[in-house]
């Protein structure tokens, strides 16, 4: 079974439970929290994340706050992570064609919870096209 990552602040607490309660059958996940409606600050829960894709223990890494810009900041702060913020699917899915992005940012304020579902569905389920991708995810990397 594929392993993903799953970090939220409060704002993104309640769409990450759901996309946990959706996901679970099709993939094992580790949650990094937050574990409430409390406020907190992201970077808390989307560094450990972000280190789990980075090091290999999660192959994918899903984000959630109010406008996904904050996770996403986060996340791309380490080397190993190219993270999307995608609104709607096809941003998901070209995400993964065309930048080999292992993490998503999610914006919980902006979008419905199915919607968030089916953008993390399209992300899980697009593979990287490579060639003339490749020198470019690598220029991201260097």
């Amino acid at each position: 079974m594929r392993k993903i990552a799953i970090a939220a602040d409060h704002a993104g607490f309640e769409y990450k439970e759901f996309l946990k309660k959706e996901l679970s059958a099709e993939f094992e996940i580790q949650d990094f929290g937050t574990q409430s409606i409390d406020s907190v600050d992201y970077p808390d829960f989307v560094h450990p994340a972000a280190t789990s894709v980075e090091n290999g223990e999660n192959e994918f890494g899903i984000l959630i706050c109010g406008s996904g810009q904050g996770v996403q900041l986060s996340a791309n702060k380490h080397q190993g992570i190219r993270c999307a913020l995608a609104w709607m699917p096809d941003i998901a899915e070209l995400s993964r064609q065309h930048n080999d992005c292992n993490m998503v940012a999610i914006p919980a304020r902006f979008i419905a919870k199915e919607f968030a579902l089916e953008i993390v569905r399209k992300f899980l389920s697009t593979e990287f096209e490579g060639g003339r991708h490749n020198e470019r995810v690598r220029k991201i990397c260097f």
